[in-house]
């Protein structure tokens, strides 16, 4: 037997206004589309922004349904429209904010196991790196340089 060890290593940073002013742009576009999001049942509101190669940046909220689990996040809602759009376009960074309509999210929400796996997919096929950077609805911002640090066990289809 042996042990498996594996680091993972974020940036933090204290707020909005600590952060380059590309990411400040593209965390203000996630926050401005979260405002928009579907989700009467679980009142937590998500927005993701894609920054592009092409210097597009593309949205997405969740969008949620009563038929669960037939919904939709926010990370996916948007990495799903720039692959049907621009499916030759690399995925630089992405910025997430989520916010719930019954208290205060403080704490930086990471995408869940679904976009994880979306964006694992994503990330391998353009063979590049995507840097995540993901807060709450105040309070720090995180940064990963790669989905690498959220699912270092990933599944891909070298495995099929």
């Amino acid at each position: 037997m042996k042990e498996i060890s594996f680091t993972s290593s974020f940036l933090s940073y204290t707020s909005l206004e600590e952060l380059p002013k590309d990411i400040q742009e593209l965390m203000n576009e996630a926050v401005e589309v979260r405002k928009k999001a579907y989700a009467p049942y679980s009142q937590f509101r998500v927005g993701a922004a894609l920054l592009l190669d092409n210097g597009k940046i593309v949205l997405g909220s969740n969008q949620e349904n009563a038929a669960y689990p037939s919904g939709l996040c926010a990370e996916r809602v948007a990495i799903f429209h720039a692959g049907s759009v621009y499916p030759e376009a690399k995925i630089l960074k992405m910025a997430i904010t989520a916010a719930s309509d019954t208290n205060q999210t403080k704490a930086p929400i990471p995408p869940c196991g679904s976009c994880r796996q979306s964006i694992a997919e994503y990330e391998i096929r353009q063979d590049t790196p995507i840097e995540i950077y993901f807060m709450g609805e105040i309070g720090e911002i995180y940064k990963s340089e790669s989905l690498k640090n959220l699912l270092p066990f990933m599944f891909d289809k070298k495995f099929l």
